[in-house]
C-alpha cells in the first residue's frame, strides 16, 4: 500500500469566500483517486451506527456519518472525484457540500462555516480539492466535519469504504 500526499490541490474560489490560502499546513494523504477529507491528525467524534450522544439533545442514536474534528476553521477536502451537486445550505447539515461520484455514490461534508465554501454547485473536484472550513452549522454541537457516504440514497459506513482503498480512518 502506498499512501502519498497530494502535492497539487486544485480549487476555485466562488462568490463570498474566506480569503486565506487553504494550501498552507498539512495536505491530505491520498491513494489513487481517493483521499482523506482532512489533512493530518484529527479527533474522532461519533462514528457510524448506533451512537448515543449525551451532549446533544436533538441528535438521534443512529448516526449516519463519521465525525472528525481538527478545530474550527480547519480545511475540509474532497475525498474522491466527482461533481459538487450541493454547495450551501443543506438540510440538517448546515453549510455543506455534496459530491456525486457517479453510479449512485455520493459523499456529504456537513457543518462547514458560513462563507467558507471554496466550490460551487456543478464544479468538478478530485481527491484533495479544498471544499471549505470546519464549523458548527446546522444541527451540530461543536466544530467538526460530518463526513457521510451514501449509495443510491442509503447511508453506509465510510470507514470500511476508505480502508478498502488503503485509507483507514482512526
Amino acid at each position: 500500500m502506498l499512501v502519498t500526499p497530494l502535492v497539487a490541490i486544485p480549487f476555485a474560489v466562488a462568490g463570498d469566500q474566506v480569503t486565506s490560502d487553504v494550501r498552507t499546513g498539512p495536505i491530505p494523504a491520498a491513494n489513487g483517486e481517493w483521499g482523506y477529507p482532512q489533512a493530518g491528525g484529527y479527533f474522532k467524534g461519533r462514528g457510524y451506527g448506533v451512537n448515543p450522544s449525551n451532549r446533544c439533545s436533538y441528535c438521534t442514536e443512529m448516526h449516519h456519518g463519521y465525525d472528525m474534528a481538527q478545530g474550527c476553521g480547519s480545511t475540509i477536502y474532497a475525498a474522491g472525484p466527482g461533481i459538487a451537486i450541493v454547495a450551501g445550505s443543506y438540510q440538517n447539515y448546515g453549510n455543506a457540500v455534496v459530491i456525486d461520484h457517479g453510479h449512485g455514490l455520493v459523499s456529504i461534508y456537513g457543518h462547514m462555516q458560513w462563507g467558507s465554501l471554496l466550490v460551487q454547485q456543478g464544479q468538478g473536484v478530485t481527491a484533495g480539492t479544498p471544499l471549505g472550513k470546519e464549523g458548527t452549522t446546522g444541527r451540530s454541537y461543536g466544530c467538526h466535519l460530518h463526513f457521510e457516504m451514501r449509495q443510491d440514497g442509503v447511508p453506509f459506513d465510510p470507514q470500511p469504504f476508505l480502508a478498502a482503498r488503503g485509507l483507514p480512518l482512526q
